[in-house]
């Protein structure tokens, strides 16, 4: 029984992910207690990314373009087709999902890879780790300028909007927390070596505050009032199609640039995963109010797919490396 739920749920998470909208659904944050818990999460949220500019070696990164090929085609896939992917998703499926999960599925493929799941899948699927991690710094620097950014354009052109005034709310919530924790870095990455599981907390109690702070005002707006069961099973339909097509590309891209294996496997996880932890804070900045909640939808169920899907996948790959190898012994 505890394999069959460990084999649909790898990521234990994802439960406190729903458990959190739904105490979100029966007791939304209101009035003064929402924005007490709103000032929480920017608070949460500058902390955050102050820490992850300690965590990031800015040589590290510099380093990992010596394999240039490999990183431009993580980065482009990353931002340039993903994005390409979600608009086309929005176009063809808003009329039928509403405005809030089409802009979703815009706002979920513009967002920077995972952190520890891309590496860590890699890792499994006996990728390049080295890469991997390079690639996830290279595209989670970007990432607080380019999501914004892209977002914005995107969601114009189809239609939608964005806070204009949260495009300077994630310069000062994000980005400069961001390079005074590059600053920082000589004097707190030991600290910070030293207390990872502390941060890794932060990192969860920051997505979870975000995500309930999301879905109170999306429930307080009448969210699940305008959301029938049809178009839930839409959503989950249209997430496992430009999941489906993001792993497909991915690795087909990898064979047609002539990459090896390793480098493959890299550009699978690196190119097809998409970050919450970076996507549940910046949506509370970039989109205030109930459109938050219906637009982490699409993001938390291609979450829990993409988690999934590249524990089936990286198995597969190793156990297909440990082959060659015992035929060439």
């Amino acid at each position: 029984m505890l394999a069959a739920i460990n084999r649909i749920v790898p990521d234990k998470f994802i439960l406190v992910l729903l458990a959190t909208v739904i105490v979100a659904t029966v007791l939304p944050a209101r009035g003064v207690m929402l924005d007490a818990i709103g000032s929480i999460s920017t608070a949460a949220i500058v902390t955050l990314f102050f820490m992850h500019g300690v965590k990031i070696a800015p040589q590290a990164v510099v380093d990992g373009f010596r394999r240039w090929k490999l990183q431009l085609a993580i980065f482009l896939f990353g931002y340039v087709f993903m994005p390409a992917v979600g608009m086309g998703a929005s176009l063809l499926t808003g009329s039928m999902l509403g405005q809030g999960f089409a802009l979703g599925l815009i706002y979920l493929a513009v967002l920077p890879t995972t952190v520890q799941s891309s590496i860590a899948y890699a890792s499994i699927a006996r990728g390049n780790v080295t890469a991997a991690v390079i690639a996830s710094a290279v595209s989670n620097i970007a990432g607080v300028v380019l999501a914004p950014l892209l977002v914005g354009l995107l969601a114009s052109a189809h239609g939608g909007g964005v806070d204009v005034s949260g495009i300077g709310k994630i310069v000062m919530i994000l980005l400069v927390p961001f390079a005074l924790g590059q600053l920082a870095r000589r004097w707190l990455q030991a600290w910070a070596q030293r207390n990872k599981a502390l941060i890794f907390y932060l990192d969860r109690t920051t997505i979870v505050i975000a995500v309930y702070v999301a879905f109170s005002e999306a429930v307080t707006g009448g969210l699940w009032s305008r959301v029938t069961g049809v178009e839930l099973a839409m959503l989950v339909a249209v997430v496992a199609a430009m999941l489906g097509i993001a792993f497909a590309c991915a690795w087909g891209l990898g064979a047609l640039l002539g990459f090896s294996d390793e480098d493959r496997a890299t550009m699978l996880f690196s190119g097809a995963h998409k970050s919450l932890a970076t996507g549940a804070p910046m949506a509370r900045i970039l989109f205030p109010g109930p459109e938050a909640g219906a637009l982490l939808l699409p993001l938390m169920l291609y979450h829990q797919l993409q988690l999934m899907v590249s524990a089936i996948v990286s198995a597969r790959l190793a156990r297909r490396v440990e082959q060659a190898e015992a035929a060439a012994a």
